[in-house]
C-alpha cells in the first residue's frame, strides 16, 4: 500500500472520466464524491474500472447530466425503485447513487433509505478501509474523506466496522460473510471487537439468503490463501450455521491413547495444497464477482471437492480395537452428502455438483492403487471412471498427502507419479476408444434376441471387466469368443446361424 497526499489524489483522479463528472455536478450544485471499493483500491495500488460516486442531493440527475456532456459514446441506464443510474464508458462504469441514511427492522436485510448527508452515507458503510471519500468538486477535488480513519486501518492491515459493530452486523448480517471475505482476500486480521461481534451475531446470518451467502463463500475460497477464511468462520461460529458438515469435522477423539487427526484441519492443508501449484501473493487479487476460470491453481470446483473430499469422515468414523480410528467408505458416504450440501447452498445443481461428487466419490482410489502395486489395470480402471476429469482427481488426491512421515509421503508422491505416466501413456493411446468395447449392448441383445435386461448388464460389465484388465484387446473376435462363452454359461444358446 502507499500513503498519498490529497494533491496527488488530484493528479490520480486527473482524468477525462472524473474531470467530466466533476463538471456534471457542479452544474448541479451538488457535492460528489468517489467512494468504497476505488477509493480502497487507489491505495491499495490496485487498478479498477467499477467507479461509485456518492451525491449529496439526486444521484440520477448527475447521472443525466453526464451523459448529456458525454453524448454517444455513454449509455446511461436509470434504477428508479433504488435511486441509482449507472452511466458506462468504454471499459469504465460509473454507479451514482445519492447520500442516504438507512434504518432497519429486525428480521430483514431491506433497509429503509432515506436522504442524507455524506456523513449518514459513510455511517452505513460496511468497513472503515470502505467509507474513504475523495470530493471531486473542482473546488475540492482529490479531498480525502475519512471519519473513521480508514487509511490507518488499511495501513494496519485490519478490518474494523464504522460504527458499533453489532449494528453494522445486526442491520445487514451479510457483512459478517463480507467481513471474513476482504479478511481473507487481503490477508487482513478482524479487529477485536468486530470479532467479538461475529461471535455473538453469527445467528443473525441465518435471515440471510442461500444465494447471498454463496457469492461470498465463493469469493473466500476463490482467495488466494482460502484456509484463513475458514479458520475465522469456524472460530466465530457462521460455519457451523452455513456449512455445519465441515464444522463438525473440527474435533480430535481419544480412545486407549489413540487419537485420530483432525480431519477439519487436514481438509484445509489439502484445500492449500490444491491452491499452491500456481498460488498467488496474498491479497494479490480482490474479485468482484467469481472468476469463471482457473486462478490460484485450481478452479472454484476442485476447490470446493477439496472441502468437501472428506466430509463423509463424520458419519463414517469407528473405533475398531484391533485397528483403531477408522473411516471405512468415507468416500462413498460423503458423495452421497454433496447434492444436499449444494442444493442448501444454492450452488449449481448440474455438471459442477456431478464433478465435484464424483472427486468426492473416488478420491481414495488413486490412494489404494498407489499403496501397492501400481497395475495396468488398476489404472485402466481409474481412468475409465474418472474421465475427462482424471487430471483434477489426481491434482486432489497429491494435494491429499499431508502425511508428517516423510517416508511415507516420499512413497506415495513417487507412486503417483508412476500412476500419471502410466495415464499419459493411456491417453495418448485415445483411452475413450481403448476402454469402451467394441461389442456394445445392442448388438448382444440383437444377438441373443434379449429386451434390456439383467442378463444384457451381466454380459456388458463381462466384456468391459476383459478389457479393463487387459486380458484382451479391444477389438471384435477376441471379445465375441468371450461373449460366446459367457453366454453358454448363462445359458444364452440361441445365437444367430451367421455367428
Amino acid at each position: 500500500m502507499k500513503l498519498f497526499s490529497d494533491e496527488e489524489l488530484a493528479e490520480i483522479l486527473d482524468q477525462y472520466i472524473f474531470h467530466m463528472i466533476s463538471e456534471a455536478a457542479d452544474r448541479m450544485g451538488v457535492e460528489c464524491y468517489v467512494v468504497g471499493g476505488y477509493v480502497r483500491d487507489i491505495f491499495l495500488e490496485r487498478p479498477s474500472n467499477d467507479i461509485d460516486v456518492v451525491v449529496v442531493g439526486s444521484g440520477i440527475a448527475v447521472a443525466q447530466e453526464l451523459k448529456r456532456m458525454l453524448g454517444k459514446k455513454a449509455h446511461l441506464s436509470v434504477f428508479k425503485n433504488f435511486g441509482t443510474a449507472q452511466v458506462k464508458m468504454g471499459s469504465e462504469e460509473v454507479e451514482f447513487v445519492g447520500a442516504r441514511k438507512e434504518s432497519y427492522s429486525h428480521d430483514s436485510r431491506k433497509p429503509i433509505v432515506e436522504n442524507g448527508t455524506l456523513e449518514d452515507d459513510q455511517n452505513r458503510r460496511d468497513f472503515t478501509i470502505n467509507a474513504m471519500a475523495i470530493c471531486l468538486n473542482k473546488n475540492r477535488f482529490g479531498e480525502l474523506v475519512d471519519p473513521f480513519n480508514g487509511l490507518a486501518d488499511l495501513e494496519d492491515g485490519i478490518i474494523a466496522t464504522p460504527l458499533e459493530p453489532g449494528i453494522t452486523f445486526s442491520d445487514d448480517p451479510l457483512r459478517m460473510m463480507r467481513c471474513i471475505r476482504f479478511a481473507t482476500q487481503l490477508n487482513f486480521q478482524i479487529e477485536d471487537e468486530t470479532f467479538e461481534a461475529l461471535e455473538r451475531m453469527a445467528d443473525r446470518i441465518k435471515i440471510v439468503s442461500g444465494e447471498r451467502i454463496e457469492v461470498e463463500l465463493n469469493k473466500i475460497i476463490m482467495s488466494p490463501h482460502p484456509s484463513k477464511g475458514f479458520v475465522d468462520l469456524q472460530r466465530c461460529g457462521l460455519l457451523n450455521i452455513i456449512l455445519p458438515e465441515l464444522a463438525a469435522l473440527d474435533i480430535v477423539e481419544q480412545k486407549n491413547g489413540r487419537a485420530h487427526k483432525n480431519n477439519f484441519y487436514h481438509t484445509l492443508e489439502v484445500l492449500e495444497n490444491v491452491v499452491a501449484p500456481h498460488s498467488a501473493p496474498v491479497g494479490a487479487t480482490i474479485a468482484d464477482e467469481v472468476p469463471s476460470g482457473a486462478v490460484g491453481g485450481a478452479s472454484l470446483w476442485l476447490r470446493w471437492a477439496a472441502i468437501l473430499h472428506d466430509i463423509g469422515k463424520t458419519k463414517s468414523k469407528r473405533w475398531e480395537p484391533s485397528i483403531g480410528w477408522t473411516f471405512h467408505n468415507h468416500n462413498y458416504i460423503g458423495a452421497k452428502m454433496v447434492p444436499e450440501i449444494f442444493r442448501r447452498l444454492k450452488l449449481p445443481m448440474g455438471a459442477e455438483m456431478k464433478y465435484v461428487q464424483k472427486l468426492v466419490d473416488l478420491h481414495m482410489r488413486p490412494q489404494v492403487i498407489a499403496d501397492s502395486e501400481v497395475t495396468d489395470s488398476a489404472v485402466r480402471r481409474l481412468l475409465n471412471d474418472a474421465g475427462d476429469d482424471i487430471d483434477d482427481l489426481m491434482t486432489l488426491c497429491e494435494a491429499d498427502i499431508t502425511s508428517k512421515n516423510e517416508v511415507r509421503k516420499k512413497m506415495f508422491l513417487e507412486n503417483f507419479r508412476m500412476v500419471r505416466e502410466k495415464l499419459a501413456d493411456l491417453k495418448e493411446k485415445d483411452y475413450k476408444r481403448l476402454l469402451q468395447p467394441v461389442i456394445d449392448g445392442n448388438e448382444i441383445m440383437e444377438m441373443f434376441h434379449l429386451k434390456p435386461s439383467r442378463e444384457v448388464g451381466i454380459l456388458k460389465q463381462y466384456l468391459k471387466d476383459a478389457v479393463l484388465d487387459n486380458k484382451v484387446e479391444n477389438e471384435r473376435e477376441p471379445l465375441m469368443q468371450l461373449l460366446l462363452q459367457k453366454a453358454r454359461e448363462m445359458g444364452l444358446v440361441e445365437v444367430r446361424s451367421d455367428e
